[in-house]
């Protein structure tokens, strides 16, 4: 069971400033999440095999084929600043 303090521990922990009412609802809610761990910790699931997903996953995306690269001018055709043959972006590094 989650207590205030420990409500108001962690909140300290994340600097986060909360009203009495913001630390009440959150100590609920914690204890609501515990009291749900608590019933799955009670099912039985030593005959589960472990899966990474609920569902068989399935990859929709096409094998990568080489093929013709986009000529310079077509690539270039929407940029917004260009110099020359190149993009041209903002300055990230000051000197």
């Amino acid at each position: 069971m989650i207590e205030r303090k420990d409500v108001e521990h962690v909140a300290r922990l994340a600097r986060l400033a909360l009203s009495a009412a913001e630390i009440e609802k959150m100590r609920e809610q914690l204890n609501g999440i515990l009291a749900y761990i608590e019933k799955l910790n009670a099912l039985a699931t030593d005959d589960v095999e472990p899966t990474s997903h609920a569902v068989p996953m399935v990859n929709v995306m096409r094998d990568d084929a080489p093929g013709p690269c986009l000529p310079r001018d077509e690539a270039l055709a929407n940029a917004p600043d260009r110099a020359g043959e190149f993009f041209r972006v903002p300055r990230i590094i000051e000197d």
